[in-house]
């Protein structure tokens, strides 16, 4: 620990947090951070931009009746600065904005309460915020929220945000005309000519580097000389919006650094949360902290992976704290104020087993109140997640008060559990809710089955990008798919006819293009839908009986996916799902985006003794970034059937 006390510096314009190690400047009364003083640097952040552009709170709102996930982009800032805490152990300071009526249609109707706390001894610093709308106020969307640092481009060029995924990246000015050509979108970019002639050739796109909430502890940047890294840590994911599997940015090109709260991101408007007159609501966002370390000036240290690791170890440190005892706000509350629940999973599917089967490795969560699923939309309260043991047991600690669902999906099971009583958390509870049984959807045997059902695409062939438009990171990486242009291969791959997969041939990894996009038309640069087709043959069809078609969606964009049996100009089709999903994610790179679940009823009278097809159609082809990802999909016989197919793949 530092033998100095942390110190409060009070200006006309600006006030400092000073412990020794770091000191922190503050605009007074905006609360916006103006510079990071740390290890002889005088600012970590980028002195080229204006004092509003440096360190921040954001957001993005609308007014009621919005649609869409854009709206008006505001930087927080404070009108009213306090002291909330200060002695040689630690300083809070507050910077508050209010709402009244005169300001609607000007700021979004919250009242915003940013902090920032420095402690003794610390290599770093701590904010979070907190956010309320009263009843009487008028309505609004929030359409994202989030803290961004803008770091020195002369002074940190290096990123990292997981073991694999790390590197040297471009500079801001590389994304520019003429250096830089903007590709599909504008976050996609071409580097032409870069300063840097090593990157030349290669694309770079922020949502190359998102990254799921559950991994999302920490990310940030290094400068080398001196030795410095700056670091976002997000120790607990219960304010983030929309569930453990949820993706959003970290750090990007800039050199940019995010704490992402709420966002749209690979999910589009199901994930905006829209707050009604008369809605009263109030929101802890944080505490994260900025964490700032340093290596020595040494030929021999591999500086980059030396402040890495480093920063991770923080991370575990930090997630251990939580939550945290030391934010003065009572709208934080400490560990004695929230309650525990603990319990064992198992899954109760007699088609794979007559006893119980251990719900290894289930994603199992308390959310507020809802549908079947519905945590995954869930964006407006907190969510409280853990990982069952290999037999099911599972203990979520430090849950808020309140009232709850508990809900779980299985990895290797489809579907979602739900328990159905609303568990009830108050200050100091430890609810042991003892053994829960989830049986997923089930009406007969595998016939045949498609994928894993792990929520995720990732497990279906991934085409190597065009060579003109290649991240060298993802080269030979299991995060394959983060390669920008995959889309445009299908066509390319596929010229002149769609994907046939025939079961019991076919592999999927092989076999299966990752996601069913549209076909471009080069004659007029246009798209339209595709037809997948699985060809499969029954030993027998009972055609007095139901067969049942499951397909678990890992993504959908602005789709409709139309099913067809044997009979690929059937009008009606036995399924379709109308225009779903907009997720984005064959633009964004990510492998999944929402998970949805369709349960199809196959009459046994269409099937035959033999030869049979289905036929997948995403009749939706105006852009070649519509289309869906399949997680899995399985064909069931009827409950007394017997019959098999030649070979189940």
């Amino acid at each position: 620990m530092s033998p100095l006390g942390v110190h409060l510096h009070i200006q006309d314009s600006h006030v400092v947090m000073d412990n020794g190690i770091l000191q922190v400047t503050l605009s007074k009364p905006e609360g916006i951070v103006t510079g990071i003083r740390y290890n002889g640097i005088d600012n970590l952040l980028e002195v080229l931009n204006d004092e509003s552009n440096r360190g921040y709170w954001d957001l993005v709102w609308n007014a009621p009746g919005s649609i869409g996930t854009t709206g008006i982009f505001d930087v927080i800032k404070g009108t009213t600065f306090n002291v909330v805490m200060e002695n040689e152990e630690q300083v809070e300071l507050s910077f508050t904005r209010t709402w009244d009526p005169s300001l609607e249609g000007k700021l979004v109707p919250l009242n915003i309460d940013k902090r920032f706390i420095m402690l003794r001894g610390s290599s770093g610093f701590y904010s979070y915020a907190i956010y309320e709308h009263l009843k009487e106020w008028p309505g609004f969307s929030l359409d994202e929220t989030r803290i961004a640092f803008k770091l020195r481009k002369d002074k940190f060029q290096y990123m990292a945000m997981a073991d694999s995924r790390q590197r040297h990246m471009p500079l801001p000015d590389d994304r520019l005309p003429p250096r830089g050509q903007a590709l599909a979108y504008p976050e996609a970019v071409l580097l032409v000519n870069p300063l840097e002639p090593d990157l030349k050739g290669e694309v770079d796109d922020k949502y190359q580097y998102s990254c799921e909430n559950k991994d999302n502890k920490v990310h940030g940047w290094i400068c080398t000389d001196p030795p410095v890294g700056f670091w976002q840590i997000t120790p607990s994911d219960e304010f983030r919006s929309g569930g453990p599997h949820k993706q959003n940015l970290t750090s990007h090109v800039g050199p940019t650094t995010l704490a992402m709260f709420l966002s749209a991101h690979y999910s589009g408007e199901d994930l905006v949360p829209k707050f009604n007159a008369g809605e009263a609501w109030k929101k802890v966002f944080g505490p994260v902290f900025i964490y700032l370390n340093s290596a020595p000036e040494e030929d021999d240290i591999d500086v980059p992976r030396s402040l890495w690791e480093d920063a991770k170890e923080q991370m575990i440190i930090e997630v251990q704290s939580w939550p945290y005892s030391f934010p003065v706000s009572e709208d934080f509350p400490k560990s004695y104020q929230r309650g525990n629940v603990c319990g064992r999973l198992l899954v109760r599917d007699r088609h794979v087993s007559d006893d119980y089967i251990s719900a290894n490795g289930a994603y199992i969560g308390l959310a507020p109140p809802g549908d079947v699923g519905s945590w995954q939309r869930e964006c407006k309260d907190y969510q409280f997640w853990v990982r069952a043991d290999k037999d099911g047991y599972f203990s979520i600690y430090d849950i808020c008060t309140g009232d709850y669902n508990l809900f779980a999906w299985v990895p290797g099971f489809i579907g979602d559990y739900r328990y159905d009583v609303v568990v009830t958390i108050t200050s100091g509870s430890d609810i042991d809710m003892g053994d829960l049984v989830y049986e997923p959807p089930r009406n007969g045997p595998t016939l045949w089955e498609i994928g894993i059902p792990d929520r995720s695409a990732a497990e279906f062939y991934v085409p190597d990008p065009n060579p003109k438009y290649v991240n060298k990171l993802y080269v030979n990486h299991p995060d394959r798919f983060r390669q920008y242009g995959l889309w445009e291969r299908y066509t390319e791959l596929y010229p002149d006819e769609d994907l046939l997969y025939t079961v019991g041939t076919s592999d999927y990894s092989k076999d299966w293009f990752f996601a069913q996009v549209t076909r471009k038309k080069d004659s007029d640069n246009k798209y339209t839908g595709t037809t997948w087709q699985i060809k499969f043959e029954l030993d027998t069809a009972d055609q007095s009986s139901t067969y049942k078609l499951r397909i678990a969606l890992a993504s959908a964009t602005l789709s409709e996916l139309q099913v067809h049996v044997n009979d690929p100009k059937a009008n009606p089709p036995v399924f379709s799902s109308g225009l779903i999903g907009k997720d984005n994610s064959i633009a964004r790179h990510g492998i999944h985006g929402l998970y949805w679940l369709y349960n199809v009823d196959v009459s046994g009278a269409g099937l035959v003794k033999g030869d049979n097809a289905i036929f997948l159609t995403q009749t939706r082809g105006t852009s070649p970034f519509q289309g869906i990802m399949y997680d899995y999909i399985r064909f069931e016989g009827p409950p007394s059937s017997t019959s098999k197919t030649e070979i189940v793949d």
